[in-house]
């Protein structure tokens, strides 16, 4: 499309570019503005994270659990104005404090629920988990830290999604939840207002059958990976409560029930009419293109995404455009001690990246970069015991590394400063010498004949003792000596004079080229190329581009300079 359109036929329309880390932009650039990065060098990845990314190598434990290794991650991104610049060449950003819609004011609401005696001991369990697999005791096929993380998640939400015998407790987040909602109902019964509840945990497990497999069909199944199910479903002892407490079931309805676009597209209706007032659905299968918010009142985040993107696109089936409500509710719930918080810890800093991207503001020079979704086993240890030393001695320990990395920096700089300090007075009298150099030979160019037609010092080279005005009868003679001396000897050998300047060729091993140098006041030094022609105007070249040399060499000597005074 680019080839045909000239970079200009493709249009990406999204809430959400960046759903999880700053290295998807790079993805966006190159599908929106390819041959810009392939101008800048910054096509391939590591090109563009080695400019805008800063690596940082620490201690992790590895996936499987049976061990530490040493990771290298994407620690966090510098340049960050640069980058948003380079962006919206592409990319037209209008954030919500731009828009100005005509979407209803959302209020949230964080539930915080104290953890039962079962989800306390079953937090303890974990924390012995990780210590066997911290020992190697555990066959990481057996147990690891991924198993100990989803877990986790199951134990905040409800201990059930962990063993379906375990008890109902009325005081876990999830009969917190149904009572909220039940209260909500009641309280809206007469304007028939809707409301959502998101849950990836506990999902039904059984699907309708397909009777046709289309691209919606794919997606699905592929939407299906990112939930996690089990023997005790969340979404039926929510709806078999709610009809208890007097809710008719119509009113309650699944996403898993609508498996294509149709059933879909009917049910949607329903929710808009408020025929169904409840309705239950994973990120997955309720996030883009869930147009249910005419009568939205209420929406309950039951258990907690790993990408920021997943709890905006969350919130954006009821705050917006559309919702007949000026106000309407947000209900996140969180079980304390268990790992809920640290999910939300870990959203928060991956959104606090995001933000200085996509924002109306001048982006922060810098940012960090959060994307790791396994815990560690520090972290474990302070979320399941309670024991805040142990989050603080993690922390104190990180802090302590970064800062004897920055008192090494801070010697190697300062003996950087100090060797530079001892060379200073050679060093400059090395550039006053050779600027004063170059001045003479300048002056010595400027009283040379000029060409009427260049402007430049009229053309002359002697070669072998032959003088020549002509340039190709110049180069044929120039090529002629060079292959007659190359293979005498290594050393420096003169051959002529161009415009006063005695010329001398050596065969440069490091190089695998000859070297032609023109001797003034000081020697100035080319690479020659298989073209002859070519390596007159080289040789040319050294003499004409004097008074640049000399504003390079004023300047290094004025950073020089400056260096020193600071010091």
């Amino acid at each position: 499309m680019d080839e045909k359109t000239g970079g200009r036929g493709i249009v990406f329309a999204t809430g959400t570019p960046v759903s999880n880390s700053v290295t998807e932009l790079h993805t966006m650039m190159r599908y929106l503005q390819y041959d810009f990065l392939q101008e800048k060098g910054l096509h391939h990845f590591d090109s563009w994270v080695s400019t805008f990314g800063k690596q940082k190598t620490d201690w992790e434990l590895a996936p499987a659990g049976n061990k530490f290794k040493q990771r290298t991650r994407i620690a966090s991104y510098a340049n960050m104005p640069e980058l948003t610049s380079m962006f919206k060449q592409c990319a037209d950003v209008k954030t919500a404090d731009m828009l100005h819609l005509n979407v209803p004011e959302c209020e949230m609401h964080i539930v915080n629920v104290e953890p039962t005696e079962l989800q306390q001991k079953l937090v303890t369990e974990l924390a012995d988990r990780a210590d066997d697999i911290q020992g190697g005791a555990v066959d990481p096929e057996v147990d690891n830290m991924l198993r100990i993380t989803g877990d986790g998640r199951k134990v905040g939400l409800d201990p059930r999604l962990i063993n379906p015998d375990f008890e109902d407790n009325p005081q876990t987040k999830l009969n917190q939840c149904i009572d909220n909602v039940y209260r909500i109902h009641q309280e809206t019964a007469s304007d028939k207002l809707t409301q959502i509840i998101f849950c990836d945990l506990g999902v039904p497990r059984g699907k309708p059958a397909k009777t046709a497999k289309s691209q919606s069909d794919e997606e699905e199944i592929i939407s299906d990976s990112l939930e996690e199910s089990g023997d005790f479903c969340i979404y039926d002892d929510i709806k078999k409560k709610l009809m208890e407490r007097g809710i008719p079931e119509k009113e309650i309805a699944f996403i898993h029930d609508a498996p294509t676009e149709k059933a879909k597209s009917e049910l949607f209706e329903k929710v808009r009419c408020g025929d169904v007032r409840v309705l239950i659905g994973s990120t997955a299968k309720m996030g883009t293109g869930t147009n249910v918010q005419d009568r939205l009142v209420a929406l309950h985040d039951l258990d907690i995404p790993w990408r920021p993107a997943d709890l905006e696109q969350r919130r954006g089936r009821m705050v917006r455009q559309g919702n007949i409500n000026k106000q309407v509710h947000l209900y996140r719930y969180v079980t304390k001690g268990t790992f809920d918080a640290y999910s939300y810890q870990t959203l928060e800093a991956k959104q606090r990246f995001i933000s200085q991207i996509i924002t109306s503001k001048t982006p922060a020079r810098t940012c960090e970069d959060v994307d790791q979704q396994a815990l560690s086993y520090s972290e474990i240890k302070a979320l399941c015991t309670g024991d805040e030393r142990i989050k603080e001695l993690m922390v104190l320990e990180s802090e302590v590394k970064e800062l004897k990395s920055m008192q090494s920096e801070y010697q190697n700089v300062h003996y950087d400063m100090q060797d530079k300090l001892q060379r200073y007075p050679q060093t400059k009298q090395q550039l006053e010498s050779s600027i004063d150099a170059m001045k003479k030979d300048l002056e010595h160019c400027k009283s040379l004949p000029i060409d009427e037609n260049t402007h430049l010092p009229a053309f002359k080279i002697t070669l072998d003792g032959t003088t020549y005005t002509d340039r190709t009868e110049a180069g044929k003679a120039l090529e002629s000596v060079c292959c007659k001396l190359i293979g005498e000897s290594n050393k420096p050998l003169p051959i002529g004079e161009l415009h006063g300047f005695p010329i001398t060729i050596r065969f440069a091993p490091d190089q695998n080229c000859l070297q032609a140098t023109l001797q003034g006041s000081k020697p100035y030094t080319t690479n020659f190329s298989v073209s002859f022609p070519t390596n007159l105007k080289h040789l040319e070249s050294l003499l004409f581009s004097l008074d640049q040399k000399i504003a390079a060499a004023q300047n290094a000597l004025n950073q020089l300079n400056f260096r020193c005074q600071r010091s």
